[in-house]
């Protein structure tokens, strides 16, 4: 009987990485603080503008190795979907719409140790506190799996998780995501929701939990997509949920969405300190592992949150947008708006008006989106200078600015009001800024003027290096 091929993992991905990215890991073997002492080092080398993936092996306090800062650069998110950072926006979008069933093993490593009752304890694992402002530890890098009690289909979302006592975590989750929708589905049924919080696989889990599905359920089939290979997925040890087998760390519970409890604040992606109050809780029932288990952290309110969000998302905006419009060219979450609140979607127009149906399609599909640039296909979205040029050349408020008010926004957001405009709320005004060149000619009867450059077929065949010398001539003789 051969022996099975390796499936897709995060120690697989790492080892790819590490052999075709060697200088984007670094390991740091010096004994750290959980509270800001992880968090400081990253934050110190994105000041410097580094963003390599970090593997702390002695965070104090636990004997568990800690990963973070796996998504703060797109070369490596690239590298996990087999694609470029050219091609990623697309290849994503593709590869999220070719989704691969998961495929159920009756055994698998993340069974390998099984703690309930009182051997329960997350006190075991490196959970750090990132920011200084943090109500406490935090799991930031844990999507939570849960069904759809309509359907039966298992949902995976990215929500928050404050480490509140040795065996229960807090729950915050966005009122616009499917979770949140989900747990109100058993609130009114009056029953008891079973989740489990899924720690360290192949980074295409933990952003297929953040893609944006037109239904309940489907993220680790996207996952499979992103992968090229089915998920791998067993039954969980106390919970009706189907689980990935190469999984480092699960920890299952229940949430009663009856209960609430104070969690917060904690430092999200706008990069403030936002949403405090009474939120849904997990009582852990079991925790199952790998025998020698890495632990996995994303590093909030900071480079590795936007970016880790804003891929998933813009793969799945293009897609979306696609299915009814197939002119659209590119689509950017950019850094400057935290990947989440400001986009840029370029198309190429046949006819007036159809920039503008591209923004109202974003706008339902991502709700955090407050402000939405359209362009050209002449323009490159992730040039913030040339979609800026476009917004001072092409754009007149008058003719091409769309007001839309009271919309469902981020909550996240200092600005975001509640119906009242009193109090702080989920709802924002969206703004639409259509920075495209009309179809139809109209200044004096004549076409837009175009823009002045150097021949694309040239520019693209020229090869600096082969030109451009270094100057050695002193010029002051």
């Amino acid at each position: 009987m051969g022996r099975k091929i390796m499936s897709k993992n995060l120690r697989t991905y790492l080892n790819q990485v590490k052999k075709l990215l060697p200088d984007q890991i670094k390991i740091v073997d010096k004994e750290v603080e959980p509270e800001f002492g992880v968090s400081a080092i990253i934050e110190k080398l994105e000041n410097q503008g580094e963003s390599p993936m970090v593997l702390f092996n002695n965070v104090k306090g636990s004997k568990i190795p800690l990963l973070i800062n796996l998504g703060a650069n797109y070369d490596r998110l690239a590298l996990a979907i087999d694609s470029d950072t050219k091609n990623i926006v697309f290849d994503y979008g593709e590869k999220e719409q070719n989704r691969i069933l998961v495929k159920e093993v009756s055994t698998g490593p993340v069974k390998d140790i099984i703690l309930k009752g009182s051997d329960i304890n997350l006190n075991i694992f490196p959970i750090i506190k990132h920011n200084e402002e943090d109500a406490g530890k935090y799991i930031s890098a844990g999507p939570t799996l849960m069904k759809d009690p309509d359907t039966g289909n298992q949902n995976l979302g990215l929500y928050r998780l404050q480490v509140q006592s040795k065996d229960e975590l807090g729950l915050f989750i966005n009122p616009a995501n499917h979770g949140f929708l989900i747990g109100e589905k058993y609130r009114e049924l009056g029953q008891k929701m079973e989740v489990a919080v899924l720690i360290g696989h192949h980074p295409a889990v933990i952003m297929s939990s953040v893609s944006k599905l037109e239904n309940y359920g489907g993220e680790l089939e996207v996952a499979g997509g992103l992968m090229g290979e089915a998920v791998e997925v067993i039954k969980g040890e106390t919970v009706d949920l189907r689980v990935p087998a190469e999984q480092e760390i699960v920890i299952e519970g229940i949430v009663d969405p009856q209960l609430t409890r104070d969690e917060g604040p904690f430092g999200e992606w706008p990069r403030y300190y936002t949403g405090r109050g009474e939120r849904w809780f997990i009582k852990i029932t079991a925790i199952t592992m790998r025998k020698s288990p890495i632990y996995q952290t994303v590093m909030a309110a900071h480079d590795e949150h936007n970016i880790l969000g804003a891929l998933p998302i813009m793969g799945s905006l293009i897609r979306r947008i696609k299915a009814v419009l197939p002119t659209v060219t590119n689509v950017n979450l950019p850094l400057s708006g935290g990947g989440r609140v400001r986009c840029y979607i370029s198309l190429k127009q046949h006819s007036d008006g159809e920039a503008k149906q591209a923004a109202f399609i974003a706008l339902a599909v991502v709700p955090n989106i407050k402000h939405l640039i359209l362009v050209d296909d002449d323009i490159d979205v992730f040039n913030e200078k040339q979609v800026l040029w476009a917004l001072s050349t092409r754009f007149d408020a008058r003719e091409d600015l769309i007001m839309m008010k009271n919309c469902l926004g981020s909550h996240l957001i200092p600005t975001a009001f509640d119906i009242t405009k009193q109090k702080h709320g989920n709802m924002e005004t969206k703004l639409i800024f259509d920075a495209t060149r009309n179809v139809t000619p109209h200044l004096n009867g004549k076409p837009f003027p175009k823009m002045a450059r150097v021949p694309v077929e040239i520019v693209n065949k020229i090869v600096p290096e082969e030109y451009l010398k270094e100057c050695i001539k002193n010029f002051e003789e």
